[in-house]
């Protein structure tokens, strides 16, 4: 039986989530994982200063509404559209923030690059493992334990505490679909309502891509499912509406 590591845990609540931490200290000391996770939490809050579109002077509001041009704004915003570009292609156009009424809005993709930047930090600051978990946005590095993956549960979408399934992540993962929220999902070609998945996760080796490609596939369906499963490194779950599953080969279940 693998030897547990001793974990520290933190919970920060921001970007409408509350953003979990569980972090393996390795040889750093407490002061030094404290430092990294406050440092990685203030990374979280700037980004959720500059992308919140619940306030109309945000960085990205003003810049959704025509009352700034991009090069005035914070750096964050190009890089993130930028990914947004990438992922709009390598999606075949399912996810697109700029068919998003009110104008662009990276929402799709945007927690899931900061936690993935959140996780960058505790990496660069030498711990030995790390999980960070932003509402279903999660990327780890390390092993919790020697010899052992971090597992994720994927939530059932119609049964009360129970799990769909549950994984094994050696990066990231993101789940997008209908049943916490509601019927929130744009279909970016029509405008309307989209509805052909009720849950869709992807993991792959960057968590930005895979929140978008996660959105993409819950408004796409099958024919995203398609998309992830040719792409190197990315593999997909998917519930439909009628309670059917598919699933890429190379995800890994844990049995």
């Amino acid at each position: 039986m693998a030897t547990e590591l001793p974990v520290v845990n933190h919970a920060e609540p921001v970007m409408g989530t509350v953003v979990s931490f569980a972090v393996v200290p390795g040889v750093q000391s407490g002061r030094a994982v404290s430092g990294a996770i406050e440092a990685a939490c203030a990374l979280l809050h700037r980004a959720d200063a500059i992308f919140t579109t619940w306030d109309a002077q945000s960085p990205v509001s003003r810049l959704r509404r025509g009352a700034a041009r991009l090069s005035e704004m914070p750096p964050e915003i190009a890089e993130v559209l930028d990914l947004c570009d990438y992922a709009r292609r390598v999606s075949a156009g399912w996810f697109d923030p700029w068919a998003m009424p009110a104008g662009v809005d990276p929402a799709g993709l945007v927690k899931g690059w900061a936690v993935e930047r959140a996780m960058a930090v505790l990496r660069e600051a030498g711990t030995e493992a790390a999980m960070v978990n932003g509402g279903g946005d999660i990327a780890v590095f390390g092993a919790p334990a020697p010899g052992h993956a971090w597992r994720v549960g994927i939530r059932h979408p119609w049964r009360a505490g129970a799990l769909a399934a549950i994984l094994e992540v050696s990066a990231a993962v993101a789940t997008s679909g209908s049943y916490e929220r509601g019927p929130h999902l744009i279909d970016p070609f029509t405008g309307q309502p989209a509805g052909r998945t009720v849950s869709a996760t992807i993991t792959g080796p960057s968590l930005a891509l895979a929140d978008a490609l996660a959105t993409a596939m819950a408004a796409g369906g099958d024919e995203v499912f398609g998309i992830v499963a040719g792409l190197d490194g990315y593999a997909g779950y998917l519930i439909r509406t009628d309670g059917s599953e598919a699933h890429t080969s190379h995800i890994s279940f844990v049995s």
